[in-house]
């Protein structure tokens, strides 16, 4: 089985009940509403599926709720918290997508650019032409350019246990993960499609360091954490640890959802650079939407320029590092997922930035993250949800749940 053919294999594994000793009682934190009680029975759900823990926090006008199930620590029998701290996965690309568009409503550059015009060279070679390219075309996953985490040698080395274990504190530097898609034709001629592909982001990073002249996460950090007092928010880089109260993640590292659980917290994010390697908890991913849906970090302009989506199936459409997903009871969202090593997470606001939900399932290889999500918007449980970037951690674990078709 390729390593591709088994992330098809194991989103289709999240529907079947993985047998695991480890759920406790939900722990609410706050008032619990009786309209949040969808929302408990969806994280409970999830921890009988197989996953270990699972932290969630909604905030709306009448303040905020918060509830855990499971477990955050197996070998202990921890309990998650609320306040945990965890990997987001690709929702580190709304935060580089903000970044970007502030660059460019003050001039120092034009989403119409071209990839050439800020990185010459970067992206030639089999078929690959950065002069075709614009930054808008990365940021809305229209390039064309291939996924590097889709790369079969890549996947086996970072995937799967062999490899992770030998390989998990490797440094890999952005100019060699962009070379590695290199080696592969694009998906599409720019513009003609749309395909998830964390190659754009990490050119995205790329080209914030180039206009700014220092590592894009101080820009993430002067211009977005430190003005919202995002104080669980941070840009790792090269750490290999999450900073505490957190609780420890797990996969199975394997082609399969079953099989013995590993633990993977600690790990390398440089693989992940801009395209997936921030680290929040579920109040800051909230204050975070809620306050770029209502304005307070783009102009209007801009925000207009972000929330223009392509297609990309029927429920779902794509802005520049943000998605839009119409549920099943007819509401409206916005937002992004994330997953990577022992970590799936969602962060989600309505488009005036009034509710907001975020969660994180502290394993990669169950949990119906769309049901959660259902549960809190519409008050019943639909896998409809998900969205691009909370995938299973596996050769595209920043690639769309749901949308694994695709992606």
């Amino acid at each position: 089985m390729s390593v591709r053919t088994a992330r098809t294999a194991l989103v289709a594994a999240t529907a079947v009940a993985l047998s695991v000793a480890l759920a406790a009682p939900a722990m609410a934190a706050g008032p619990a509403g009786t309209d949040h009680e969808a929302t408990r029975k969806a994280i409970e759900a999830a921890v009988g599926d197989g996953v270990p823990g699972v932290t969630v926090t909604a905030k709306d006008g009448r303040g905020a709720w918060s509830a855990t199930a499971g477990v955050g620590n197996i070998k202990t029998g921890k309990p998650r918290s609320a306040d945990d701290r965890y990997r987001v996965g690709s929702i580190t690309k709304t935060f580089v997508a903000t970044v970007l568009l502030q660059l460019e409503a003050e001039g120092r550059l034009s989403l119409d650019d071209t990839v050439e015009k800020w990185l010459p060279g970067a992206v030639r070679g089999n078929g690959h032409d950065g002069s075709r390219i614009t930054l808008r075309q990365l940021l809305n996953h229209t390039s064309g350019i291939f996924n590097y985490t889709a790369d079969e040698d890549f996947g086996r080395t970072y995937f799967l246990k062999d490899g992770f274990f030998e390989h998990r504190y490797d440094t890999k530097k952005p100019e060699d993960l962009v070379a590695l898609a290199m080696t592969h034709k694009p998906d599409f001629e720019p513009g003609t499609s749309w395909n998830y592909s964390n190659t754009n982001f990490v050119l995205a990073g790329m080209v914030i360091e180039k206009a700014t002249g220092r590592p894009y996460g101080d820009a993430i950090r002067e211009r977005i954490i430190k003005p919202l007092h995002l104080t669980a928010t941070s840009v790792p880089g090269t750490r290999v640890t999450v900073p505490g109260p957190s609780s420890r993640a797990y996969s199975k590292l394997a082609e399969t959802a079953t099989g013995p659980t590993y633990d993977v917290t600690e790990i390398n994010p440089s693989l992940a650079y801009a395209a997936g390697e921030m680290i929040s908890n579920s109040t800051d991913l909230n204050r975070f939407y809620s306050a770029l849906l209502r304005g307070r970090l783009l102009p209007r302009e801009q925000l207009a320029e972000m929330t223009t989506t392509v297609p990309v199936n029927e429920a779902n459409g794509y802005g520049l590092g943000l998605m839009e997903t119409e549920l099943s009871c007819g509401v409206t969202v916005w937002g992004h997922g994330g997953g990577i090593h022992g970590s799936i997470s969602e962060a989600i606001t309505t488009k005036d930035g009034r509710k907001s939900l975020a969660f994180n399932l502290n394993g990669d290889w169950s949990g119906d993250t769309g049901a959660v999500i259902e549960a809190e918007f519409c008050g019943k449980a639909s896998a409809k949800a998900s969205l691009p970037g909370s995938g299973h951690a596996r050769n595209t674990w920043l690639a769309p749940a749901g949308l694994s078709d695709l992606g």
